[in-house]
């Protein structure tokens, strides 16, 4: 018997110029290759989309992406919050206060459907996706049949949900 391959999430997103690896859009490239040198291989990347900042602010815009990984068997989710969080130390990323202007954010958006308690870490499924147009369409692009964890919602009726103002466009 075949099992299911493996459904892992990850949202990309940048909106600051990386002195070494160059704008937004080169930067999230960038931590693509570099999520392969820790074994998570991508399998289906997004467009790449332009988007406001959630909660809007005086921010740059982001560029933003969600990429499907084929991980090894024996991943679990804190491993590769941890292997994110890596890449991410390693890309120069700080962390002081949240929703800030950052080089590069790598967020777990699912793992296999996996749903875990509130305050847990990794919170899954992420606990903000349902709301941010930054994660939705791009996860839209790759599964388009995706359906919500807990509440059973498909992408297109969490999209039709999605509160106003959030600017986003695909790039050419």
């Amino acid at each position: 018997m075949n099992e299911a391959p493996a459904v892992i999430l990850v949202a990309l997103g940048s909106n600051l110029h990386h002195p070494e690896y160059g704008n937004p859009l080169q930067t999230c490239e960038a931590a693509l290759k570099a999520l392969e040198t820790t074994g998570l291989f991508p399998v289906r990347c997004s467009r790449w989309f332009e988007t406001t900042p959630v909660p809007a602010s005086e921010q740059p815009n982001f560029i933003n992406a969600m990429v499907q990984l084929a991980p090894p068997a024996e991943l679990s989710p804190e491993t590769l919050l941890a292997e994110l969080h890596g890449i991410e130390a390693r890309f120069g990323r700080v962390r002081q206060h949240r929703n800030e202007a950052r080089l590069l954010d790598l967020d777990i958006i699912d793992f296999n459907g996996l749903v875990t308690p509130p305050g847990r870490v990794p919170e899954l499924p992420h606990r903000r996706m349902k709301e941010r147009a930054f994660v939705l369409y791009p996860l839209r692009d790759i599964a388009p049949d995706w359906r919500h964890p807990n509440s059973g919602e498909t992408i297109d009726s969490l999209i039709e949900s999605l509160p106003e103002g959030q600017k986003i466009r695909a790039l050419a």
